[in-house]
């Protein structure tokens, strides 16, 4: 594309590519059902213009056993909460090694198990061989989760 385009050539650009997605949108819901695509090249300049569905001659692509495939390489962040507490900056300031700061947890109560910062087990602390661990006590159910959201908590 020449760097002296007009307003005309742009939206005339702009327009093609429109009527390309529309098209695409129509061909994939005249198809429902495929979660993998083939891109097919338009007839006109190469640009993908539809995209048709393709399974293998085994079976669905969706397959429940299929699909979570996809996602159990994903890391995510396991964080183990011990106790929150909320206090001022100027408090902050004032700790030393050796200040005990208080937290809104009891002793001996489990502790959240967040993943991606959302609430998914409670646990207890365990040592083995020399390292801290986390034995989960309590899963919490999909349900019990959107509760608690609802909650605040």
């Amino acid at each position: 594309m020449p760097a002296d385009n007009t307003a005309a050539d742009l939206t005339s650009e702009q327009d093609a590519m429109a009527a390309e997605w529309a098209a695409a949108l129509e061909e994939q819901t005249q198809h429902p059902g495929g979660a993998m695509a083939e891109v097919l090249p338009s007839p006109d300049h190469g640009a993908p213009a539809a995209f048709a569905n393709f399974t293998s001659s085994a079976g669905s692509v969706n397959q429940p056993g299929n699909d979570i495939n996809l996602i159990l390489d994903i890391p995510v962040q396991l964080t183990v909460e011990l106790g929150r507490t909320r206090i001022p900056i100027k408090n902050i300031l004032q700790l030393a090694q050796g200040s005990v700061v208080e937290l809104d947890a009891l002793a001996g109560e489990p502790m959240d198990v967040l993943v991606n910062g959302y609430l998914i087990a409670q646990g207890e602390v365990v040592v083995v061989n020399d390292k801290f661990g986390i034995r989960l006590t309590d899963i919490v159910t999909p349900s019990e989760r959107m509760r608690r959201l609802s909650r605040g908590n």
